[in-house]
């Protein structure tokens, strides 16, 4: 099933880079942006994976901090999910500028031509947040693999004269090297453990806030401008428990895939995905009151130009995407207050689903329908996908698969030294028990 899994997904994200390659030929006129409508499926991407990439961060450093034992068996694919999610963010700002070859404008580097970031843009802010966040979470991510990195070493080498052929001895070797060269020179000395825990504990300690700062700053884009419909106070709060709300799902549709097909049955148990469920319900319904809480502040500002963005939003000829977002948003968290679905494998799957795509269409929304009328009816127009958005985004799920796919394939999923740490102190309280 890997091997399927992989060609489909390596043949969606060269699709992908396929399309990329044509839009930087051709210019992004072969998007469906058309004015008013200037941003398009590419913003909503971007947010939409930014938003994916949050949960893994959450799960692991917060639930670290609070020594929450029940992350063990998922918080490696959490954190692997943070880093794959936000590599598929970056590419889209990256094409969004046009002429991507003069994307390194945007960073603080001083060039012949004197031309400087403007700083007071929400854009530029965007970069900052998201490289500091990506990279925060790398390290923690490589951080807490160099124990099973070096487990991985110490086996090869203790398999090594089993081998039999030259070919196979070869390959051992490499991955020797490569296990130990990652592994740091782990040994599992008093002195390793102590200084691993400090940088541990010290990178789940600057992980958490940039948890909040990140969705905070991206939701800026938007809050900063003056256009109905964005131009609101709620933005930060409601962009940042969005995000928590999607990435959860889709830590949870990662989750029960791999218990089948890697057979982690005994690691992925129903409490942990209850536990999940549990936080989903609890964003859900935070963001069911954000969505009830922009409504009540657009009637009670008097605004008819707020009033009408968000009559248009329910009522308009975009009535069915915000249908969609409602539904799976609000209704479907609900579900999760009945023991038996917040307990089933087969339901909270379907669901996490169902949540993930309420929360494209939720950016989806906030993006298009605030910029389809604009303050002139002879500008007002309806944005369309073109085959190269559609394809662009598609390109980008095989992408994430993939990497993710040969993650499962290299890097062990569980996180075997916490996981033995646990094991060791349930036996001894159970030995007490007894």
């Amino acid at each position: 099933w890997w091997n399927v899994a992989f060609v489909v997904s390596f043949l969606t994200m060269m699709m992908c880079f396929g399309y990329i390659g044509y839009l930087i030929t051709t210019g992004v006129g072969v998007w469906g942006l058309n004015h008013p409508v200037a941003w398009g499926w590419a913003i909503v991407n971007f947010v939409f994976w930014i938003g994916i990439g949050h949960a893994g961060t959450l799960i692991s450093a917060i639930l670290f901090l609070l020594r929450q034992k029940w992350r063990c068996s998922i918080n490696r694919t959490a954190e692997a999910m943070t880093i794959f999610a936000v590599i598929c963010a970056g590419i889209f700002p990256g094409i969004h500028v046009g002429r991507i070859w003069l994307a390194w404008w945007l960073f603080p580097i001083p060039n012949a031509h004197g031309i400087w970031p403007q700083f007071r843009s929400p854009l530029l802010w965007d970069v900052f947040a998201v490289s500091t966040y990506f990279t925060v979470s790398l390290l923690f991510w490589y951080m807490g693999l160099i124990p099973d990195l070096a487990t991985i070493r110490d086996r090869l080498r203790k398999n090594a004269g089993k081998l039999t052929t030259g070919s196979a001895k070869l390959i051992n070797r490499f991955k020797q090297f490569m296990y130990g060269l990652f592994a740091m020179g782990w040994i599992g000395s008093n002195r390793h453990w102590r200084n691993y825990e400090k940088a541990y504990l010290l990178l789940a300690g600057l992980s958490t806030p940039l948890v909040l700062s990140v969705h905070s700053i991206v939701s800026f884009d938007f809050a900063v401008s003056q256009l109905p419909g964005w131009h609101t106070t709620i933005f930060p709060p409601h962009f940042v428990l969005g995000a928590l709300f999607s990435g959860f799902a889709m830590v949870e549709t990662l989750l029960i895939i791999m218990r089948k097909v890697v057979s982690l049955e005994s690691y992925i148990t129903i409490k942990h995905i209850e536990y999940m469920n549990v936080i989903i319900l609890l964003t859900g319904s935070l963001v069911g009151t954000a969505y009830i809480t922009e409504l009540f502040m657009s009637w009670y500002s008097g605004v008819e130009f707020e009033q009408y963005a968000f009559l248009n939003r329910a009522t308009g000829p975009y009535w069915w995407a915000y249908a969609i977002m409602m539904t799976c948003n609000v209704l479907t968290p609900q579900l999760y207050w009945i023991t038996k679905i917040r307990t089933s494998f087969v339901a909270t799957f379907v669901l996490s689903i169902f949540i993930n795509i309420g929360m494209w269409f939720e950016r989806f929304v906030i993006i298009v329908t605030s910029l389809h009328r604009d303050y002139l009816p002879s500008a007002w127009t309806m944005f369309s996908p073109s085959f190269v958005d559609i394809g662009i985004f598609l390109g980008t799920i095989g992408f994430f698969f993939t990497l993710f796919l040969l993650y499962s394939r290299t890097f062990p999923v569980i996180a075997q030294a916490e996981l033995k740490s646990i094991l060791k102190s349930s036996g001894s309280e159970y030995k007490n028990k007894k």
